[in-house]
């Protein structure tokens, strides 16, 4: 049955995909906004991430070099600055990136987090046609204005609640304007590392440890960590070291998942993984959400869910076509 041997095995890929990601979402909000840990660095918080990806980048590329292979596709790391030099684009966008997503994480709640950062999509088919001139489809773009719709009406919908941060809202939009940049640039530059999403996301790391400091120094926030009483705690390290972890993990995972299922497939389980994050959060924290609030957020989730359809059956109409015309031409003789 190697059927229900492949079902099981992307069954259990695509839990891995929901542990990880739904997990990294919750710590962080611990780490970002908690009112027991009352730390206010949350580029600390991100840069002590990017160091952890790294080093475990680095960890792994060592076992792989001395022999003991659990990951046999792992290239021997090692820094040069031409390549670090040639990634830089690239790692200001990915410092955008998860910046822009942690404080948004902070100055809004897990349960509209999710609509928060949603015009991701918005910004891919912008920015395909800005500088790829790529058009899309009158479908895909209604699908789009269903998840604007679902934007506007969350935004109005926390105003109404009284739970609306507009810091939130503005860095949720940034976000999604980095998330969808990451992509463009990670294609460009991916030639550059041999087209190692390993060498990838060590460069991008390792940069983004090194832009952060100076970013840091600026806002003061090691002044904060100064006079952060939980500095000698380990159980706060060892939360920081676990965030860390996660946020390597969900590269990783993120990967898996797309292996293993499709791009697409991919889309579609991370739209369900929302919902439930959404629902999880609500009951978690204890919160009531209005019948419109709800609303806005199905709007979000069906709007990305009609776009990833849409756009699945657009490929598969365009790889169909070739094949149709060489069989015409088959046929005729030609």
């Amino acid at each position: 049955a190697p059927f229900v041997l492949r079902a099981l095995r992307i069954a259990l890929v695509v839990c891995l995909y929901w542990f990880t990601s739904i997990t990294m979402v919750f710590l962080n909000k611990y780490l970002l906004d908690s009112p027991s840990l009352r730390l206010d660095a949350p580029l600390f918080v991100t840069f002590f991430q990017c160091a952890v990806t790294a080093a475990l980048c680095l960890g792994l590329s060592l076992g792989t070099a001395c022999g003991h292979s659990s990951c046999p596709s792992l290239p021997t790391l090692r820094l040069d600055p031409k390549v670090s030099r040639s990634v830089l684009p690239l790692s200001i966008v990915f410092i955008g990136m998860i910046t822009s997503n942690n404080l948004c994480l902070k100055y809004v709640g897990v349960a509209f987090y999710n609509v928060g950062r949603s015009l991701t999509t918005v910004f891919n088919v912008l920015l395909s046609y800005v500088l790829l001139k790529q058009t899309t489809s009158l479908y895909a773009l209604l699908a789009c204005g269903v998840i604007i719709g679902g934007f506007w009406l969350g935004v109005d919908q926390e105003g109404a609640e009284g739970t609306l941060s507009w810091t939130g809202i503005f860095f949720g939009v940034l976000a999604s304007l980095c998330v969808s940049l990451n992509a463009i640039y990670t294609k460009k530059v991916l030639p550059v590392v041999d087209g190692s999403i390993w060498r990838l996301t060590f460069y991008n790391n390792v940069n983004a440890c090194v832009l952060f400091l100076p970013l840091m120094m600026l806002l003061g926030e090691f002044h904060t960590l100064y006079r952060f009483d939980k500095l000698g705690s380990p159980s706060f390290w060892g939360m920081m070291t676990l965030g860390g972890v996660f946020g390597f993990a969900i590269g990783y995972v993120t990967g898996l998942q797309i292996k293993f299922t499709s791009p697409l497939t991919h889309n579609v389980s991370g739209t369900a993984k929302a919902c439930a994050q959404t629902v999880l959060a609500v009951v978690y924290f204890e919160e009531t959400k209005s019948f419109l609030w709800w609303t806005s957020n199905l709007m979000v989730l069906g709007g990305s869910f009609a776009y990833t359809w849409v756009k699945g059956l657009e490929m598969r109409k365009e790889q169909e076509e070739p094949n149709l015309k060489s069989n015409e031409k088959n046929e005729t003789g030609v």
